[in-house]
């Protein structure tokens, strides 16, 4: 795992620097804002994500280990993939996705490039309770109501049909032995569960 590169930069574009550490160039996928920040011929320190695939290994790069762990917390979202968290980052900085998540709106993730309205609730949903919200902005639990409404979302974003998501969040909060209200992603733990692997999704 690289998890961080340093040495000259040899080039940048919009999209990517390329590195030379030690001797070996490294092509590095960033942000417009980051690339704005380095310059050709200068030192620079990237936190680094090496994403392996059978046919592709591609190096994600950041100015910050904030930003890094947020990629890393939205790759694991469903459906949002390496290229899709990195323009999430390029339109949203780790405070403002923070604040998002602890408001429960996924205006501010509609707007980036590649993320649908499905998709964006997703992420809300997923990362709730994973971040931690700036100062000054109180990350209160939702309504009940709320909390469905977004459990059945995110099982919609993820392929099953909203009757049987609906039927089986409700099951859920029948047969569920906790005191107060589940919050979204213990509600939405428990509904996968009970879809199970195997379910066949319409």
């Amino acid at each position: 795992m690289i998890s961080s590169v340093r040495g000259t930069v040899l080039s940048v574009t919009t999209s990517h620097a390329q590195m030379d550490v030690g001797g070996l160039g490294y092509s590095v996928q960033i942000t417009p804002q980051h690339a704005l920040t380095l310059r050709v011929g200068s030192e620079a320190r990237l936190h680094t994500a090496l994403i392996v695939r059978e046919d592709d290994m591609s190096l994600f790069g950041f100015a910050t280990s904030a930003e890094l762990e947020m990629f890393d917390l939205l790759r694991g979202v469903s459906g949002v993939g390496p290229k899709s968290a990195l323009g999430v980052l390029a339109t949203l900085t780790p405070d403002q996705i923070a604040s998002a998540v602890a408001t429960e709106d996924d205006a501010p993730f509609r707007k980036v490039s590649g993320i649908g309205p499905k998709t964006a609730k997703l992420i809300v949903v997923s990362l709730a309770g994973k971040i931690v919200a700036p100062v000054g902005i109180p990350s209160a639990p939702a309504p009940a109501s709320s909390t469905v409404q977004n459990v059945v979302a995110a099982l919609v974003g993820l392929g099953w049909n909203e009757r049987v998501a609906g039927q089986a969040v409700d099951e859920v909060i029948e047969t569920s032995t906790e005191d107060g209200a589940l919050p979204v992603p213990a509600l939405l733990r428990l509904a996968l569960a009970r879809l199970g692997p195997q379910q066949v999704r319409s």
